[in-house]
């Protein structure tokens, strides 16, 4: 298991960080890192234990409390032929991170109150029993179903994105959703934050091939691959739909071949790893602009990149798995129906329980102690400074910035009538407003 297994949290942080206004970079970096602290508190003291412990009543559903504070385990355990203290260690960066997705869906909208209520009762009450369904050879998705999913493509992926979808839900949308186009503000931050996540899934996807020989190295390469094509991928929606590709284009791109590559990826062939990339790129590029169509705010697109490139990811290893990590092969190397069956109702299955759970708890935390800001002045002057951030970013290129140009007549009397045309146009209310859709 390599150590790169802790870097999706802090690169979730910097990704998102660099996606959303100015003025709301720090609270998505707390966000990010309260996810850190209290999953973090919560997986040593019982998540581990309901999630690998002895399964309770032999139902395959959540296990027991045997291990809770690591009770039972020491130096010398073995999961397998891997320490269980970094096995536990592995598997709670995947708790930690699947929970830091979600906040992509309500950000710049949500009390830290409410999310931090949100991140406990999450993670005990759904990821939880879903790591135990699916990871434990024991949980009833895994034992009685016999689904493949190695990384988390139905826990991790189609969770957090059917989580992010009931969440966007209650909490509503954006004062200026569907109204007017805002960009990221800072896209080197983005780049540093795919760069952590991009090493970070390397650890995800060989880790869980486990003592499996060649599976690691394999699943090193389909990753790769996979990100490489889905970059390609994406591009050629965005320049068919726009007639340019941008650095943040190809950004979202490299998750999707990540995310796509999540369920299976040492057990499917390169060429069919270079496949997958490019659909889940092709699609999710599409699947983006749903939220639209459905009138659900869905501020970073956790649901369109993580729900959907999960769901592509989960389907292809029903039709292409080689059999060489589980033993189960796909349809296209001489398998029947029934792997892709398995695949689709574990899709399903935990699509609806997620989201379920999520809209139940996020309707008891909004009517409680709060989820979404209220509108005031606050929330005015901060939609006043982005509108403003944005023209004066359009007024003065950035290399024009960076070389401290700008500054001659002819662009301050530019400036001047700028700044006297967004004096006169100032929102109504801010809403929190986020960056959403594209973007650079």
């Amino acid at each position: 298991m390599s150590p790169a297994k802790g870097l999706p949290a802090p690169g979730v942080a910097f990704f998102y960080g660099g996606m959303v206004r100015t003025g709301q970079i720090v609270a998505m970096l707390k966000m990010i890192f309260f996810c850190v602290v209290i999953v973090t508190v919560l997986w040593y003291a019982i998540g581990y234990s309901l999630a690998f412990g002895p399964d309770a009543g032999g139902l395959g559903v959540i296990g027991t409390l045997d291990h809770a504070f690591m009770r039972g385990i020491d130096a010398g355990s073995l999961t397998g032929s891997v320490p269980t203290v970094t096995f536990a260690v592995f598997h709670m960066s995947f708790a930690i991170v699947t929970v830091a997705l979600i906040a992509g869906s309500i950000a710049g909208r949500a009390t830290m109150g409410g999310w931090i209520a949100f991140v406990i009762a999450w993670t005990l009450l759904v990821y939880i029993p879903m790591a135990h369904w699916v990871f434990d050879p024991a949980g009833w998705a895994s034992k009685q179903l016999g689904a493949v999913d190695f990384s988390g493509g139905t826990v991790v992926e189609i969770g957090s994105g059917a989580a992010g979808l009931a969440l966007a839900t209650v909490a509503g949308k954006r004062a200026d959703f569907e109204r007017q186009g805002i960009r990221p503000h800072n896209l080197p931050l983005v780049v540093i934050g795919l760069s952590l996540m991009w090493f970070g899934w390397f650890g995800f996807n060989t880790g869980s091939s486990l003592e499996t020989p060649g599976g690691a190295a394999m699943a090193f390469l389909n990753s790769q691959l996979a990100a490489g094509s889905a970059m390609a991928g994406w591009a050629v929606t965005s320049w068919w739909r726009t007639r340019r590709v941008g650095l943040l284009d190809m950004c979202m791109g490299a998750v999707t071949g990540l995310v796509a590559m999540t369920p299976l990826a040492g057990g499917v062939s390169p060429v069919w790893a270079s496949i997958i990339g490019f659909l889940a790129g092709l699609t999710c590029a599409c699947a983006i602009s749903w939220k639209y169509r459905l009138g659900v705010d869905d501020t970073l697109d956790v649901v369109g990149i993580h729900g959907w490139g999960g769901i592509v990811g989960m389907v292809m290893a029903g039709l292409c798995a080689t059999g060489t990590l589980t033993g189960h092969k796909g349809l296209f190397y001489g398998g029947s129906w029934d792997l892709l069956g398995k695949q689709l109702t574990a899709t399903v299955v935990l699509g609806l329980f997620s989201f379920a759970m999520t809209a139940l708890m996020g309707k008891v935390i909004e009517a409680t102690i709060g989820l979404r800001q209220p509108g005031g002045l606050v929330e005015k002057e901060q939609a006043y400074a982005d509108v403003l951030s944005d023209h004066l970013k359009e007024l003065i290129p950035d290399d024009s910035r960076a070389a401290g140009v700008g500054e001659e007549p002819d662009s301050a009397s530019a400036l001047v009538a700028r700044l006297r045309e967004v004096l006169l146009t100032v929102p109504e209310s801010g809403g929190g407003r986020q960056s959403g859709g594209d973007r650079d």
